[in-house]
């Protein structure tokens, strides 16, 4: 409730537990920041928030960067998906359509992967048999039920912009994320 009355927050966050980035950019140096003073506890909880939110768009537009595609609908799954507001949230941040599974937790994606390879039989030398694929996706659908489907809704999403860019440029000012990998996430992100 606090946070849904600071979308966006005044500050923008950058909200690391510890002291390192491994994704999505390379910075053993890396430390969180808050640019800015937050108005109040609400305020500061928002943009923590926000900000794993935001990061969450930074490594979309890298993986996007990298030829891979990131696209909706995109499964949200752990822990945080106990929390509506959040997902709704980062499906705005994000500005894709989400789905929250009924089982988020990681256990249900390892059997998948089981069923998986139990259906695919053996795996020749240099990958999964010819339809190896197809049967994984056959595994996920059989496997997994949506619980709740999240549209961003625009003219919030809208909102998230202008943070979005401000993370990544005070990302590449500090060195962390290299210049030509900001370029395109302010462009596509």
């Amino acid at each position: 409730r606090l946070a849904a009355e600071h979308e966006p927050a005044s500050v923008v966050a950058y909200p690391l537990v510890s002291r390192g980035e491994r994704f999505p950019f390379l910075a053993a140096d890396a430390e969180p920041f808050v640019l800015g003073r937050p108005t109040d506890d609400g305020d500061r909880y928002a943009a923590l928030l926000q900000g794993v939110a935001l990061v969450e768009r930074l490594c979309l537009a890298y993986i996007r960067f990298l030829g891979a595609p990131a696209q909706s609908p995109i499964a949200f799954t752990g822990g945080a998906t106990s929390s509506p507001y959040w997902n709704q949230l980062r499906a705005d941040v994000l500005g894709l359509t989400a789905t929250v599974p009924e089982h988020t937790d990681s256990a249900l994606g390892m059997a998948v992967l089981a069923a998986h390879g139990v259906r695919a039989g053996e795996v020749r030398a240099g990958g999964v048999q010819a339809g190896g694929e197809a049967s994984l996706l056959s595994a996920v659908r059989g496997m997994i039920r949506v619980r709740t489907i999240l549209d961003p809704r625009p003219r919030i999403s809208a909102r998230f912009a202008g943070p979005f860019v401000t993370l990544v440029d005070a990302l590449e000012r500090r060195g962390w994320l290299p210049s030509e990998t900001a370029a395109y996430a302010r462009e596509h992100g």
